[in-house]
């Protein structure tokens, strides 16, 4: 979702659609690092930019100004080749792109009102949607050809949303998720499953995709937060664990199903899971790390790979191991690692920081 022009000194912040990468955004410039070892692998310094979303791990950027400067319009979007450091092609708009979403195929333009659909070799429009007003660029895309999807907000009211196949360019179905309106969106790898948080901030939900039941519905407190980020672990099928971070600075771990095929073992143990729950988990699938990044800094997280072990398999007797990268407006770059053991306890560590805006193409945190 792209931000406004603020303090941050980070304007915009995405990981790359395999988690192999990942781009910031700020008022110099912009810079893409890999995810695996923390190295700034390109950086541009050509002023300020609200939007830099890549291609996988391609040359290609699609790239919008954050209008600080007369030749960076947030009306422009620039296809950027960093090889050869040539735009490819511009497109205008009416008004402000607030977020860009491509995969192999397609190229979705969020406007506040209007979504575009193109086929993203020949940039030819292939379907235009007439949205309700979505101010902050609110969307869900999964990368997957096999899936590909794209959800958006379908009311101003409440938290119903709209679910596109953009491969077939056709409404596949709409979900009614929550009673407030939506604040963050997020389909898995593979566009089975969407997960959703409302303003109020105190529910997430998890839907099937394919005929929009709810699967999954976690309390994640009792007051309410504005909830920054959702991300599903990387999974062909049903992801393990779901990720959610907030403004209050907490990183929330919920699981989905048992992180090993032994029935005894993992996140639930013995907990028995229902296809469909009416509410709140059990407590014993929520694992929560405080002041994981200070309260009220906004942060871009996911889980960048899991791990299944045999309990026997480490001293530890870990059966499931997350690597979670964050990223926070206020310029940093963390990596914590999230253990769960035979008996179902968890714990975190911080592996990896450094400052985004000080590192060097040279440097290797």
């Amino acid at each position: 979702m792209a931000n406004q022009p603020s303090s941050y000194p980070i304007l915009c912040a995405s990981f790359n659609q395999d988690n192999s990468c990942f781009a910031i955004g700020t008022r110099e410039g912009f810079k893409i690092f890999d995810c695996n070892t923390g190295r700034l692998l390109y950086e541009r310094v050509a002023g300020a930019f609200i939007i830099v979303e890549m291609l996988f791990s391609s040359s290609l950027l699609a790239i919008v100004g954050a209008g600080e400067q007369p030749s960076l319009s947030p009306r422009r979007l620039c296809l950027f080749n960093t090889v050869t450091g040539v735009a490819l092609e511009e497109l205008n708009f009416l008004t402000s792109i607030l977020a860009v979403r491509m995969n192999k195929e397609r190229l979705i333009v969020i406007l506040q009102e209007k979504t575009f659909i193109y086929d993203i070799n020949s940039l030819k429009i292939l379907d235009t949607i007439d949205t309700v007003p979505n101010p902050k660029g609110l969307c869900a895309f999964s990368p997957s050809l096999d899936g590909s999807y794209l959800a958006l907000p379908a009311s101003t009211t409440k938290g119903s949303l709209l679910v596109y196949n953009v491969s077939d360019l056709r409404l596949h179905c709409e979900i009614d998720a929550h009673r407030s309106p939506l604040a963050v969106l997020s389909l898995s790898s593979g566009g089975t499953y969407i997960a959703t948080a409302s303003e109020q901030g105190t529910m997430i939900r998890i839907h099937l995709v394919s005929d929009a039941t709810k699967s999954y519905s976690f309390r994640r407190g009792s007051y309410s937060s504005n909830i920054f980020s959702l991300s599903f672990a990387p999974a062909a099928e049903l992801p393990d664990i779901l990720l959610a971070t907030s403004s209050s600075g907490s990183v929330h771990v919920f699981s989905l199903g048992s992180p090993s095929n032994q029935r005894s073992s993992g996140l639930l143990g013995s907990i028995k899971v229902p296809h469909t729950i009416n509410d709140a988990l059990d407590p014993a699938q929520h694992c929560i790390l405080h002041h994981a990044v200070p309260a009220g800094v906004r942060s871009n997280t996911l889980i960048r790979k899991i791990e299944k072990f045999d309990e026997t398999a480490t001293p530890e007797h870990v059966v499931l191991r997350a690597t979670i990268p964050m990223i926070t407006y206020g310029g940093y770059f963390l990596e914590y690692v999230y253990n769960v053991n035979h008996q179902n306890k968890s714990s975190w560590t911080l592996e990896r920081e450094f400052n985004l805006l000080t590192a060097e193409t040279s440097s290797l945190p």
